[in-house]
């Protein structure tokens, strides 16, 4: 059973039709590679399956069973994050802190509730371990490389016991080094069986990762197919539309 289906998913704003018809699954433990141009309808896709827009047409479906999202939250109670390429995280708080941002614990002091720093930080010291980061719960966020800005935030995705995980750009504008942190880290996620959608301009990131490889262009999906089927030239043709489909 596939972790997450989407059915024949449209989408207009008025006039306009972002996206049409696009259909494709994602199965436990596997890496979707999110491909297409600016426009394409990458972002109004993310933010369907975040439940942050509803679909003018089409269905989705998370471990077979139907969603209608009417808010973010209710995809969150399904198990879906999305990890945006700005992360939203507190430059001036520590590691731990942002992973808990929100969802602080507290526990009772003298008849008052004060937030559990020392859970916070066991909790996310193990999170980091399940990652295999080097990322410290007492660290600034502020200090941290692009790697461990990137585990602090897949970390408060972990804690949420995520199913499916959208990772927006996450390798964007850092060095080589941090890019190969990143990809390993999403190389555990899939191990541990969550499903991961990467929306990517960076082929040789996604190829590097990705099993399968899904391309939209102007709303529409012109491939879905497993990535050690396809190369870097074809995708660049299905962008540009040198190639209609495959």
């Amino acid at each position: 059973m596939s972790r997450l289906r989407v059915a024949g998913i449209s989408k207009n704003f008025g006039a306009i039709r972002a996206l049409e018809g696009v259909s494709f699954e994602v199965e436990p433990g596997q890496v979707l590679g999110l491909m297409g141009d600016n426009g394409a309808g990458k972002s109004t896709l993310v933010k369907i399956v975040a439940g942050n827009y509803r679909p003018s047409s089409g269905d989705l479906f998370v471990d077979g069973a139907k969603v209608d999202y009417h808010k973010p939250i209710d995809a969150q109670r399904e198990g879906v994050e999305v990890v945006y390429q700005d992360l939203a995280l507190c430059d001036n708080l520590s590691a731990a802190s942002n992973v808990f941002l929100g969802r602080e614990p507290r526990k009772n002091f003298a008849g008052f509730k004060i937030i559990d720093y020392a859970q916070m930080r066991k909790r996310s010291a193990e999170l980091f371990a399940q990652l295999k980061s080097e990322t410290r719960p007492c660290d600034l966020v502020r200090k941290m490389s692009g790697g461990q800005r990137q585990a602090v935030a897949i970390s408060r995705t972990l804690l949420a016991n995520a199913k499916i995980v959208m990772m927006d750009e996450p390798t964007a504008a850092i060095s080589v080094r941090q890019v190969s942190e990143v990809l390993d880290l999403i190389k555990r996620l899939r191990d541990q069986g969550l499903s991961i959608i990467l929306i990517s301009h960076r082929m040789p990131d996604v190829f590097a990762v990705a099993d399968n490889i899904a391309v939209l262009r102007r709303g529409r999906l012109v491939a879905n197919k497993p990535a050690n089927q396809s190369s870097p030239e074809e995708v660049t043709g299905l962008i540009t539309g040198a190639i209609q489909a495959a």
